[in-house]
Parts: C-alpha cells; structure tokens; sequence
C-alpha cells in the first residue's frame, strides 16, 4: 500500500512542477520573450497546454472573471497540496 501512495504523491509532484512550467511559459510566450514561431517552443506550449488545461478549464468556469488575472492553476496548486496532505496525514495512517 505504501508504493501506491508513493507513486500517486510522485505523479501529483510532477504535476505540480508540470503546472509551475506552464505558468511561467505563458508569461514567457504572453510576453513576447520566447520566439513563438519556433517548432520546439510551440511543442512545448502545446504539451504543457493539453496537460494542464483539462484540469483548469473547470476551475476557470467556476471562478469569477479577475480580468487579465488567472488564478486557477494557484487553486489547483492548492487542491493538490490539500490532496497530498490528505493522503498522507489522513488515509495512510489509517491504512498503515
């Protein structure tokens, strides 16, 4: 039981840097910084758009018009960090 949390504690990590990254890349790209005529970087905007936006469009539904401020992925940051904190200080002393 321990190897399953551990590896729903590491694929929630690696989403969370996953979601750290695309933030910062739209603020790169919204920015004029990075060129967005480059293969490589529309690759990766699009890889990091198509992981991250099924979880935040229905939070972005919910949530009020901010004008230009987007703060869904600071929510899903907080979902996940809530999930993480759950599992392990909740569920896993029940299971262990």
């Amino acid at each position: 039981m321990l190897a399953l949390f551990q590896t729903i504690d590491l694929a929630l990590n690696l989403y969370t840097w996953v979601l750290i990254a695309s933030a910062i890349f739209s603020w790169l790209y919204a920015f004029n910084v990075i060129n967005s005529s480059n293969q490589f970087v529309n690759s990766v905007g699009m890889f990091l758009y198509n992981v991250t936006e099924p979880l935040l469009r229905p939070i972005r539904r919910v949530l009020p018009n901010l004008g230009g401020i987007d703060v869904s992925p600071i929510i899903l940051l907080l979902i996940i960090f809530f999930v993480r904190s759950l599992m392990w200080n909740s569920i896993f002393p029940l299971v262990a």
